[in-house]
């Protein structure tokens, strides 16, 4: 599973979202892959989350980088980068992982997240920092497909008559 993050309406914050959207627009996945807008559901992403084997989670994350700068998180470094957020999605996020464990089922998870410039306008448009990073993002999360042996193509481009190709 492939999951974005976080809120569209302030800026940077929507980054997991906006990648997860670019992805879909740019490729096609085998049935076994599933793409997630998870937005700001956090703990009721739980029965989302807990029949993945497998989960990639694209987000913004304070990790005392600078803005723009990429990350990949796994094991002990997801729950410390999180709780460093103060995001509310975040915790929620963390929790609903937490909850995975009662369960028995707690997915292989990953994140990969950027650095956000700003996280607190109110704006459906990413920063320029971070939409300059949405392509590397993209990258990061096919490498991470690859290492899955997870199959992927790129969708084909229509050429719509009258605009540039």
């Amino acid at each position: 599973m492939i999951l974005g993050v976080g809120c569209i309406l302030f800026a940077d914050e929507g980054f997991g979202v906006r990648v997860i959207e670019k992805l879909q627009e740019r490729y096609r996945f085998p049935e076994n892959v599933s793409i997630v807008d998870g937005g700001v559901l956090g703990v009721n992403l739980l029965g989302i989350i807990s029949q993945a084997d497998q989960l990639i989670v694209v987000d913004a994350i304070r990790n005392q980088g600078d803005p723009g700068d990429l990350y990949r998180l796994t094991g002990e470094q997801i729950p410390q980068r999180i709780r460093a957020k103060n995001s509310v999605h975040q915790v929620d996020f963390l929790e609903a992982l937490t909850l995975c464990q009662a369960l028995d089922k707690v997915p292989e998870t990953v994140i990969v997240g950027i650095e956000p410039f700003d996280i607190e306008t109110l704006s459906i448009e990413l920063t320029p920092v971070t939409a300059s990073k949405v392509d590397a993002m993209i990258n990061l999360v096919l490498a991470e497909l690859d290492r899955l042996e997870t199959p992927y193509e790129k969708r084909k481009h229509k050429h719509v008559p009258g605009n540039p190709i």
